[in-house]
């Protein structure tokens, strides 16, 4: 018996092998690119296509034992999935040619999640390449997921909380977080439209940069190409933005006299900017969502800003303030349990309007 089981367990072995990423000796040869279905937004440039909004994902399908992938330039952090199970974590891999192989024969269906941030500059993907193409059909529910650092996954894997940048890289996996959890939960694609630091008004402790509704139209944070897809058109929008804004003090020099004044730009820009959002998919929900940090100024805001859309006859838009979250991440950010914390929040809204899916598109 026990020698039978030995021969069951090989025989497993043998008919399932585990997949295996490494470097490409070789080039592409007979190899073709495959379609591919993309989750973000991308711009094509000879290398391949450009990203740098986090959140990104390419898949395709093949049917062969093995693929090529290629990598372009940037430092990245890349989970590598073949049939919905992780085969490896690739951290600022070089650019070049990797092989996916050891699979059984069959279909297959590739999947490359960008878990890390890319503010400073974007990344390439150069694509899969294998010599029989399966179609990779687009998923019919759609999300977008809008914010700052809480939305990212900034340090979400942190085992600690006092983080040197390098470990806020290191430890920062959107996939983990409140969109890679949602989509997941769904079976959705999923947009993150989201940086860290940036507020609606004022970022972070008032430093200099774009702010979130002004680097949003765009697929690049250069500004050079703007955003129109006309394929995207979500069911539903998750917006948490206001942590940059309130967080810090106000200093002298910058153009708001008093926290009021704040507050009264605030208002009014967050609401243009989430009419912006309903004007793109009319028929869309919008669940903008809010800690309390603060001392509760963050979600007092975001609640004005929702009714005020609401008492203009704005439908489909609801405000939810998260509590108790441990933040225990980096720099006192969302942990991985707090991202599910927050991803069920949002289950709990979407579970309550099961017309919601029917009626984005």
């Amino acid at each position: 018996m026990r020698t039978a089981a030995l021969l069951l367990a090989l025989s497993v072995t043998a008919a399932a092998p585990a997949a295996t990423v490494t470097p490409a000796t070789a080039g592409v040869g007979s190899a073709k690119r495959l379609p591919l279905h993309v989750g973000g937004r991308v711009v094509a440039s000879a290398e391949g296509l450009k990203r740098q909004w986090p959140g990104s994902y390419f898949e395709a399908s093949f049917r062969g034992r093995e693929a090529l992938m290629k990598l372009g330039a940037g430092d990245v952090t890349l989970h590598v999935l073949v049939d919905g199970r992780l085969v490896t974590t690739l951290v600022k891999p070089k650019p070049g040619l990797y092989r996916i192989g050891d699979l059984a024969a069959g279909a297959h269906r590739l999947r490359v999640e960008v878990a890390s941030e890319s503010q400073a500059a974007p990344t390439v993907f150069g694509g899969f390449f294998a010599t029989a193409a399966l179609p990779t059909p687009a998923r019919v529910r759609q999300i977008e997921f809008v914010g700052d650092s809480h939305t990212v996954g900034y340090g979400d894997v942190s085992a600690k909380s006092d983080c040197t940048d390098a470990e806020v890289w290191a430890s920062t996996d959107t996939s983990k977080g409140i969109a890679g959890i949602t989509g997941r939960r769904y079976d959705a694609d999923y947009r993150v439209n989201a940086i860290s630091g940036r507020g609606v008004v004022r970022n972070y402790d008032g430093f200099a940069a774009d702010k979130l509704p002004e680097a949003y139209p765009h697929i690049l944070f250069d500004k050079a190409d703007r955003a129109e897809d006309r394929h995207w058109r979500p069911q539903l929008y998750v917006v948490a933005l206001g942590t940059n804004d309130f967080t810090t003090l106000l200093h002298a020099g910058e153009k708001w006299a008093s926290r009021d004044a704040l507050h009264a730009d605030f208002e009014t820009t967050y609401a243009a900017f989430l009419r912006r959002l309903r004007a793109h998919s009319p028929a869309a929900h919008i669940l903008v969502w809010a800690t309390d940090m603060a001392d509760g100024e963050i979600a007092a805001e975001a609640k004005r800003t929702v009714d005020r859309l609401r008492g203009e006859g704005m439908a489909n838009i609801a405000f939810t303030p998260i509590a108790g979250l441990a933040l225990s991440g980096c720099h006192a950010h969302p942990s991985v349990a707090d991202d599910e914390r927050i991803a069920q929040t949002v289950a709990t809204y979407v579970d309550a309007h099961p017309g919601l899916w029917r009626r984005g598109k």
